[in-house]
């Protein structure tokens, strides 16, 4: 029978959505949205890699704040005080901006101080590193207190396997998990990319999930359990 792989985890519900699996490298990142609406000032940034947990957390502080979402991409034609009358935004992976952009944002900025509203940044770069051209903006920018995010370490992409395997009710040996982990980007996205791929070849194949069928998945040769 195949054995159930658990790890000693934290775990957080987010309002209907996945369980946020709580690691060291997102531990801060949970912390301080956590803390909310004690924040150590009224805009913060969470960066990091695709995938390392920005925008799930960012959903859940929107469910607790009722917080509306931006693109960076629409910020140059945004009503930036309506926005901040609603009291809470989003933008969501801030890249680099057009002129029009960094004006707009500039303008966010100053009036989300000014009215006490509150932003949240995500971004997969540090502000400081992003290539923005106003210079008031920049200073601005690198100002805002900032927690970094980490890719999931071995224990965290083991454990979001497990869940993702778990979700879709299917039960699958410790080799498997190992073997998946090791080989995987270590992104949220890559593991459920592979759990959904195994489940479908299990599926069209009438086969179990074994080392073997997640080495024909990830085009490797295969490793047999230990």
């Amino acid at each position: 029978m195949a054995q159930q792989l658990v790890f000693e985890l934290g775990h957080r519900p987010a309002s209907g959505r996945e369980d946020f699996l709580v690691a060291p490298s997102n531990q801060a990142a949970v912390a301080l949205i956590d803390a909310w609406p004690d924040w150590p000032d009224r805009i913060v940034a969470l960066s990091g890699p695709s995938g390392s947990g920005k925008t799930h957390l960012a959903e859940v502080w929107r469910m607790a704040s009722g917080a509306v979402s931006l693109t960076p991409g629409a910020l140059p034609d945004a009503d930036i005080p309506a926005l901040v009358q609603g009291r809470a935004i989003i933008l969501e992976d801030l890249v680099s901006l057009t002129a029009e952009g960094e004006r707009a944002l500039f303008h966010l900025v100053n009036l989300v101080r000014a009215e006490e509203a509150y932003l949240l940044i995500t971004s997969r770069e540090a502000l400081a590193h992003l290539p923005l051209k106003l210079p008031d903006l920049t200073s601005r920018l690198k100002a805002v207190p900032q927690v970094e995010l980490g890719a999931p370490d071995d224990a965290l992409l083991a454990s979001i396997l497990v869940k993702l395997f778990d979700d879709r009710q299917l039960r699958v040996t410790p080799a498997v998990i190992s073997y998946l982990a090791s080989r995987i980007e270590r992104s949220v996205e890559a593991a459920r990319d592979a759990v959904a791929e195994l489940d479908n070849a299990s599926l069209s194949g009438k086969r179990p999930i074994t080392v073997p069928l997640a080495a024909e998945i990830l085009g490797r040769q295969g490793e047999m359990p230990l």
